[in-house]
């Protein structure tokens, strides 16, 4: 039986490497602002950056909010740039802090390829 299947979140991985793919996308996110992927990717990305930022805001000098955003950001570069910029940016802004504008579609498997982007 295929109960609660939810295909979008898998995207053809095992959980850890899912779980470095996510996370590779947050920091290209965070260090380019914006990045062109594949649809069910960037559907994915979408919830975990957002919560990665709410976060950020709700507890700016907790150890929790460090922790855990040193545990999405892979580089340094990416994770002052959350403190220093992307804090202060969305401090006005309670959510949708991304923006998933549809490109064109991919060459080899024309899967629907998306331009995901910080707002």
């Amino acid at each position: 039986m295929r109960h609660r299947v939810n295909k979008i979140s898998r995207l053809g991985r095992a959980a850890g490497d899912r779980g470095l793919l996510i996370r590779n996308l947050a920091t290209s996110l965070v260090i380019h602002e914006k990045i062109q992927t594949t649809a069910s990717k960037a559907k994915a990305l979408q919830p975990v950056f957002d919560r990665l930022i709410v976060n950020l805001k709700k507890k700016p000098d907790d150890r929790e909010a460090v922790r855990y955003l040193k545990s999405i950001l892979l580089t340094e570069k990416a994770q002052k740039k959350a403190f220093s910029e992307l804090k202060v940016k969305y401090a006005e802004r309670s959510s949708g802090f991304t923006r998933i504008t549809p490109i064109s579609v991919q060459k080899g498997d024309c899967a629907p390829k998306v331009q995901i982007e910080l707002i």
